[in-house]
């Protein structure tokens, strides 16, 4: 459970309210297509990598989700982890 994971989620769920795949979310908001895959979400050497505040304004933008719907669902995702790993 990581806040990490939550970040990541939440892009994954705004692409799906947005009835897009990770590409097509990062191609409607103007990213590269491969910049959502699961394999870039961690450095080889196994460090999380984020992304960049630019890439998060991109995507809200583009999908006229607010920053904090984007930080709501983070929070429910992070609470749901917690929950799972409490049980």
């Amino acid at each position: 459970m990581t806040m990490h994971s939550a970040v990541w989620g939440a892009i994954d769920t705004v692409a799906k309210n947005n009835q897009m795949s990770r590409s097509g979310l990062a191609r409607f908001s103007g990213l590269d297509a491969t910049t959502f895959n699961i394999s870039k979400r961690f450095e080889p050497s196994g460090k999380p990598h984020w992304p960049a505040m630019f890439t998060l304004v991109k995507v809200l933008t583009a999908t006229g989700t607010s920053m904090a719907e984007f930080g709501r669902i983070c929070d429910e995702i992070f609470a749901r982890e917690k929950e799972t790993l409490q049980k």
